[in-house]
C-alpha cells in the first residue's frame, strides 16, 4: 500500500471511462481494491489487465467497470458500500469503522464530530488502508465531511 490515502494515477487511463448502465463518468480504481474486495467468484473474472473504474452513482448497481464493458456489481463485493447503501450501519471510513450512525450518535451526544480529527491522526500516523478496505479505493474524507454536514444541518 503505497499510499492509500491518494488518489489512484490516472495519466495511464484513457478517457472512456463512462459507467455502461448509467452513463456517469467513472473514477479509476487500483486493480489491488478489486482484488481485495470482490467476491472469490467475481474475482474469478476479474481482467488484471484492463483498467477499472468506480461508480459513485446512488441508484447503479454496479460498483466496477473496465472499458471493455466488465461488470461487477454490489452483489460482487464483500462489503456493502457507502455511496449505493443508504442504512445507517453501512461504513463510510472502512479502515476506521465510521458509520452514518456512529458519526451521528456522536453528534447528538457531543454536538460535534471528531470523526476528522480521528481519521487524519491516523492517516498522520500511516495507519490507513483505503486502496484495500474502501471500495472506493481512496480516502473516505469527504464522505465522512458530506455526511457530518448532512446530520448537522439536520440536527
Amino acid at each position: 500500500m503505497h499510499d492509500c490515502c491518494s488518489t489512484p494515477d490516472i495519466s495511464t487511463l484513457s478517457n472512456q471511462s463512462v459507467c455502461p448502465r448509467d452513463g456517469s463518468k467513472g473514477k479509476p480504481v487500483k486493480l489491488i481494491t478489486l482484488k481485495s474486495l470482490l467476491q472469490p467468484v467475481a474475482l474469478e473474472q476479474l481482467d488484471p489487465q484492463q483498467p477499472y473504474f468506480f461508480c459513485a452513482h446512488t441508484d447503479c448497481p454496479i460498483v466496477y467497470f473496465s472499458e471493455l464493458g466488465q461488470e461487477f456489481t454490489t452483489a460482487d463485493v464483500k462489503v456493502s458500500v457507502f455511496q449505493k447503501d443508504q442504512r445507517d450501519a453501512v461504513p463510510v471510513c472502512y479502515c476506521f469503522g465510521w458509520s452514518r450512525q456512529r458519526i451521528q450518535e456522536e453528534i447528538e451526544r457531543e454536538g460535534k464530530s471528531r470523526a476528522i480529527a480521528s481519521i487524519t491522526a491516523h492517516i498522520k500516523a500511516k495507519r490507513c488502508g483505503c486502496e484495500v478496505n474502501n471500495p472506493q479505493g481512496f480516502c473516505c474524507l469527504t464522505n465522512v465531511r458530506s455526511v457530518i454536514q448532512a446530520v448537522m444541518s439536520t440536527g
